[in-house]
């Protein structure tokens, strides 16, 4: 359907843009001359007749672009930031601190292997350095 109706769409597009282009320009604005087709149709019939067509095809075109969007709006469901909810809180992540000994005379617990540098210190110089 979506498809059809976008077929249509084009060829009413397509359809406006010769109409505009087949009216005579009334200003000159853009200095190219006021319509070579003096032969084809002429009077005041012409621009009536041009003018009703695009007026149909304009509210033709307008009709087909509101149902594009209806249609292709109505394969998703409405969505709310208030009907979501908010987000499950995660803990946040804190490293292993060494807990204090629970009685005098207990020992700590050892710290995790995970939590000790895996590059040793470097060694203190044995000299002084020259200047």
């Amino acid at each position: 359907m979506i498809i059809l109706l976008f077929i249509v769409h084009v060829l009413i597009a397509l359809a406006l843009i010769g109409v505009v282009m087949l009216q005579k320009s009334e200003g000159g604005a853009l200095g190219m001359g006021g319509g070579g087709m003096s032969g084809f149709m002429t009077g005041r019939s012409t621009a009536n007749l041009l003018t009703r067509t695009t007026a149909i095809l304009g509210a033709a075109f307008f009709a087909t672009s509101i149902l594009l969007v209806l249609l292709s709006q109505s394969n998703r469901a409405p969505r709310s930031i208030i009907d979501q909810g908010s987000p499950v809180p995660t803990a946040p992540l804190m490293p292993n601190l060494p807990s204090a000994p629970s009685a005098p005379g207990t020992p700590a617990a050892p710290e995790p292997a995970a939590l000790t540098p895996a590059i040793p210190a470097p060694a203190a110089p044995s000299a002084p350095l020259a200047r």
